[in-house]
């Protein structure tokens, strides 16, 4: 069995199958021989436990991963990499490629037939250019998915995971806290990837939540106050919300005053519970 964290097997393995790097898929394979066990060691993965891989590379967290679950099913984008997947993965017939884009694979059917009877977790080392919006297909979707471990970069990693009604927290931190229990796990330097990224990278779990964090009127409408309250950061919260929502700047700040709310909040400092009552005070509802 190939020592996948080997660059000068890397290496060969690619060029006998004809394989280059793509950057535009944002291809770093990982190795530093310490980092995959320790993922797959935190996704608290074991029997009885399928996992969703997505972009397996050339398969290094996947051989951890099949170490430990039942079945492994990894999709990935790159028509070039199943026949060398194939290679580097003999031996474990648990595991399956799929090759699909995962932002528009139907990732529940693939759930209900590969993962029947299994409690299902997703493991991977995301490509970081499209990390928010694979997260929130698989939030916003409430996939059978318990839990959520997944290597990030570090800015990304500090930002989904900042608590709402903190400074470091964004919109997606809310969208984020509203599905799951999210938590940084540790970090991963540059060099501990081949290529090595500008970047440092962070490892990130999300406990999925079996209900929503907070008891909202309308989902979509409630995003949308979100993000429009993020939409001009360095403004009050009222600012924010009149411009994105093409609302009255009193109305907004009549409806902050019926929820509790400081007239000048920012919205960094509101929670997610803050955020609700906004909502219903907009709906003209009882706080």
């Amino acid at each position: 069995m190939p020592t996948l964290t080997d660059i000068a097997v890397i290496r060969e393995l690619c060029a006998r199958h004809g394989f280059t790097l793509s950057k535009g898929f944002g291809q770093n394979f990982i190795v530093n021989p310490g980092i995959c066990p320790k993922i797959a060691e935190a996704a608290g993965i074991g029997p009885g436990w399928g996992v969703l891989e997505i972009g397996p590379g050339i398969g290094v967290l996947t051989k951890e991963l099949a170490l430990r679950a039942d079945k492994v099913v990894a999709v990935e984008v790159d028509a070039r990499l199943p026949a060398l997947l194939k290679e580097t993965l003999a031996g474990f017939s648990h595991v399956e490629i799929v090759l699909q884009d995962v932002l528009k694979a139907d990732l529940r059917a693939l759930i209900a037939e590969k993962f029947s009877g299994l409690r299902v977790a997703v493991c991977a080392n995301l490509p970081y250019y499209i990390t928010s919006p694979i997260l929130m297909r698989l939030l916003e979707e409430k996939l059978p998915v318990e839990q959520i471990t997944v290597m990030v970069q570090k800015e990304a990693a500090q930002r989904i995971t900042a608590a709402p009604g903190t400074r470091g927290a964004g919109a997606i931190s809310y969208a984020v806290a509203y599905y799951a229990a999210p938590r940084l796990l540790f970090t991963v330097q540059p060099g501990s990837f081949y290529p090595p990224p500008k970047v440092t990278s962070a490892v990130i779990q999300l406990a999925v939540r079996p209900a929503a964090a907070v008891d909202t009127p309308d989902e979509a409408e409630y995003f949308r106050l979100v993000r429009a309250a993020f939409g001009q950061r360095r403004k009050t919260a009222a600012n924010s919300i009149s411009a994105g929502l093409g609302l009255a700047k009193g109305r907004v700040s009549a409806a902050l005053a019926a929820a509790g709310l400081p007239p000048a909040a920012r919205p960094e400092q509101l929670t997610l519970q803050d955020f609700c009552a906004l909502q219903r005070a907009l709906r003209g509802e009882m706080v």
